[in-house]
């Protein structure tokens, strides 16, 4: 039999793009799979939108308190299933073959932890030909200056990897914080250098804003990693060549 995916994607106001992120992942061409949504107190029509797919491989979780991306992603650790765990953002779209070959190269390298390349899309999820490349292998070292990895394309090995090393701190930018904890472990990320997701960026998000992004990045050498200074001005002199790189 194969193996079972379980597939957390949390959910806030996200009505006009929730339908056609559900549509990628039924069209998956690797269907043993288990897609939690989990609504994290959507004030739109996110949930009546959610309640007209009938498919009993998806489950709506509400929750009673909302506002927070990790506190949602952690409920969807805590009542995933599978051997394997993978996140979605709800306004991001995957390929038909995502499940598939990021499960199969997991098993070809034995990996806990994979991750995949991934190509910025516009307002519509239309790719723009701006692709991000997924390095061969990414330790802990090289993730400090490097924030390559994308929560909609990581996988991990619930065998491999207990949920409460997988849990997200309640900070800005939780899921950089939580691949830094796994790999800070000796844990090793694999890249699948294939462009299997669609990152929507509509319109002026968290992360488009720079100064933001700076300020969580600092915040994240100095209070979550307890870096020293010189060690966080290194790594965020790396961090924003990429960041520039990326995105030109």
């Amino acid at each position: 039999m194969e193996d079972l995916i379980s597939i957390v994607v949390p959910v806030y106001n996200a009505e006009k793009y929730i339908g056609k992120t559900i549509e990628t992942v039924l069209k998956q061409s690797y269907q043993n799979f288990e897609l939690l949504l989990i609504d994290d107190g959507s004030t739109d029509a996110s949930i009546s939108k959610m309640k007209t797919y009938t498919d009993t491989r998806i489950r709506l979780i509400p929750l009673q308190q909302g506002g927070c991306a990790a506190r949602a992603r952690n409920q969807g650790i805590t009542m995933a299933k599978g051997r394997y765990l993978a996140f979605l953002d709800a306004d991001d779209v995957w390929c038909e073959s995502k499940l598939k070959r990021t499960l199969d190269f997991m098993k070809e390298k034995d990996a806990a932890f994979v991750f995949t390349s991934y190509e910025f899309g516009d307002a519509d999820a239309v790719g723009t030909g701006k692709v991000v490349r997924a390095p061969q292998t990414l330790s802990y070292r090289e993730a400090l200056s490097r924030t390559v990895i994308f929560t909609s394309t990581v996988m991990f090995d619930l065998h491999k990897l207990n949920k409460e090393s997988i849990f997200m701190p309640e900070v800005k930018s939780e899921d950089t914080a939580t691949w830094w904890r796994i790999l800070r472990s000796g844990i090793t990320a694999y890249g699948l250098d294939e462009n299997l997701v669609i990152y929507r960026r509509a319109g002026q998000s968290l992360s488009s804003n720079k100064l933001e992004a700076i300020r969580r990045i600092w915040s994240l050498y100095r209070n979550q990693e307890q870096l020293g200074w010189w060690k966080s001005l290194t790594c965020l002199a790396g961090w924003a060549v990429r960041a520039v790189a990326r995105r030109i």
